[in-house]
């Protein structure tokens, strides 16, 4: 069976350009934005080799308004959008899965999302799955904290600052309550 190239493409969102790319099974790869266009094809071209920029078919079309409209503030369920998981490890998949689920606005701990996945204490093995996420908003692990609802990290361009600007957006609450983010002190 001959495997049609994955394609790609650069779309405009409140945040910057982003990128999606995708083959005949779904979704591939979802790319926040880099400081250039250059960069952000750049960096979706090394985590998929071969991926070449082409119209996006309906299926990418869907998750890219659904993405726009997701990073405009209004509400977009993207629960529905087939993604490409051919190379996702197990448990990465079982860790996307319970992130998925988790409503705009609303966050887990990487603690609770062990613990839904069947593995308590693995929490910095949910970290390192969703530092590895390759659909960021699809598979929202902006709305993955810390214990004790510390922010935790972020591993796109911009780190931290990204993860509060897309917690904003979505009016971010946890236990019923509005979430006040605060600028994390660095010490010297």
């Amino acid at each position: 069976m001959t495997i049609a190239t994955p394609g790609l493409a650069l779309f405009d969102t409140a945040i910057g350009k982003c990128g999606i790319a995708w083959s005949e099974r779904g979704i591939a790869l979802v790319q926040l934005p880099e400081p250039t266009d250059r960069e952000t094809r750049s960096r979706m071209v090394r985590r998929l080799p071969g991926a070449r920029e082409a119209p996006p078919p309906p299926m990418a079309r869907a998750a890219i308004d659904g993405i726009v409209a997701l990073l405009r503030g209004e509400p977009s369920d993207l629960t529905a959008i087939v993604l490409d998981m051919e190379d996702v490890p197990e448990f990465a998949r079982r860790v996307y899965e319970v992130a998925r689920a988790i409503p705009p606005g609303e966050t887990l701990s990487y603690g609770e999302i062990a613990a839904r996945v069947g593995t308590p204490g693995a929490a910095r093995e949910v970290g390192q799955a969703l530092g590895h996420n390759p659909y960021p908003l699809i598979v929202p692990c902006h709305r993955v904290l810390a214990a004790g609802g510390k922010i935790g990290g972020f591993s796109a361009n911009g780190g931290v600052d990204t993860k509060l600007r897309l917690l904003s957006i979505e009016g971010a609450q946890a236990n019923g309550q509005l979430l006040l983010f605060e600028r994390p002190t660095l010490h010297p």
